[in-house]
């Protein structure tokens, strides 16, 4: 692991200083752009933007001027922000890693952005991701081995937070685009229930399961920036006793590769050595069922949003998104509705057998591994696949690394609308484990 490149930079301690007024957001800013213009060229988390230095010092100003006492500012004052480039910004073109025109795929501002500017950020750029949040990787690099994948589709936006080119930012899910890579490059990333951030403004890749998520480097970070994000954020939860552990075992869990299982083991044994009760639970009998019923909603999904774009623009496709796409255009309506209506019956299920075990939380490897060799792929996402399916908040939680130094996640899942319980429930988990891999 190259030290330099690996730095991740606390979110609470960022806002405290910014608050205090030292550095200011003129000098924040400045400084940001001065790594991004020494590491970027390296890992390439970020969409190349000329001028940058200009337009954040001149939003820096526009803060300042609207807030001159910074102590009185709102809780993200200065915060520099890395925004997944599926995800509209005023003044900064989307092109979601793809080769369509910019023009083509410009919409409003997205509710997000306006929630953090709201709060005082300003925002960083654009982060890199695989074309329109699918399958054919960026050039992102992970910073912990640059020859490795970050993962996907989330990639640019894992990699900025683990390299300490910002503090906060802003990924998406469909299947595993926050968990994977934030496991993969050693941060916390944290997926909210499904609708709990609104998606306007945000390009759809399977508006069924698509989740604004976010990432940080630590759990404070990111139990200080949900509030700011999500819908109607109930204050009332504050880190209690040890919640009880349940882990999903059978054909899900056998979905993990040995070096996975081996450190799930070793996760399982700290937490229980800090007086976590942890247990195993059946919850997921019939796993590739559900891996059939997310693949026909995803793909069938993931057409229907291209159809117009992919019309027009069809041979400028990647293969890999191209091929999703037609085998969405082969997928039957009817295999479609029927694929909706299992999965209110398998949540239903899901939830009765949840609360029939006893369980606070679930807890599972957060990828099948350490982060693959190589930059022509993202990883497999089959370890977020049913909580995705189920719309259930989760997070990726660094919990050790591999003899090659390649980060290892803890992924922990909490019910339905309860993500204040998961983050509040996390943090003796997060002390138990180490906290970042950094």
């Amino acid at each position: 692991m190259e030290k330099a490149l690996v730095r991740p930079r606390s979110l609470a301690d960022e806002v405290a200083q910014l608050r205090a007024g030292h550095p200011g957001p003129a000098a924040h800013a400045d400084r940001l752009c001065g790594r991004i213009e020494r590491l970027d060229p390296l890992l390439h988390t970020f969409v190349p933007e000329p001028g940058r230095p200009e337009r954040l010092r001149a939003e820096a100003r526009a803060l300042v001027a609207r807030y001159p006492d910074p102590g009185a500012a709102p809780a993200l004052y200065g915060v520099a922000v890395g925004i997944k480039d599926i995800v509209h910004v005023d003044g900064l073109p989307t092109h979601a890693g793809s080769a369509l025109p910019p023009g083509v795929l410009a919409g409003p501002q997205a509710a997000v952005v306006d929630r953090l500017r709201a709060a005082g950020a300003l925002v960083a750029g654009k982060t890199v991701t695989a074309e329109f949040a699918g399958a054919a990787p960026g050039p992102t690099r992970n910073p912990h081995h640059p020859g490795h994948t970050p993962g996907g589709s989330s990639s640019g936006s894992a990699a900025a937070v683990a390299a300490g080119l910002v503090s906060l930012a802003i990924g998406t899910q469909t299947v595993g685009s926050v968990i994977r890579p934030a496991a993969y490059c050693g941060v916390v990333g944290f997926r909210p229930t499904y609708g709990r951030i609104p998606t306007d403004g945000v390009l759809p890749n399977a508006p069924s399961f698509d989740t604004l998520g976010l990432f940080t480097s630590d759990l404070a970070g990111a139990a200080l920036a949900a509030p700011l994000l999500c819908d109607d954020w109930r204050d009332d939860w504050r880190d209690g006793a040890p919640p009880v552990l349940g882990v999903p075992a059978g054909p899900y869990l056998e979905q993990a590769g040995p070096a996975a299982r081996a450190a799930f083991r070793e996760q399982l044994d700290r937490l229980a050595a800090a007086g976590v009760t942890v247990c195993e639970v059946d919850l997921l009998p019939d796993f590739e069922w559900l891996v059939r019923q997310v693949r026909t909603i995803n793909r069938f999904e993931q057409a229907r949003s291209h159809a117009d774009w992919f019309t027009r623009f069809g041979n400028l496709y990647r293969p890999e998104t191209a091929a999703g796409i037609r085998h969405g255009q082969s997928v039957r309506p009817e295999d479609y509705e029927t694929a909706l209506r299992a999965r209110e019956h398998a949540r239903a299920r899901l939830a009765d057998a949840w609360a029939a075990a006893g369980v606070d939380l679930l807890v599972a490897p957060s990828a099948t591994g350490p982060a693959p060799l190589g930059l022509g792929g993202t990883g497999d996402a089959v370890m977020s696949l049913p909580w995705s399916y189920a719309g259930l908040p989760a997070l990726s939680l660094p919990a050790g690394v591999s003899v090659d130094g390649l980060p290892f996640g803890l992924q922990v899942v909490g019910a339905a609308g309860a993500d204040e319980v998961l983050l509040a429930r996390a943090a003796p988990l997060e002390r138990a484990l180490g906290g970042s891999a950094g």
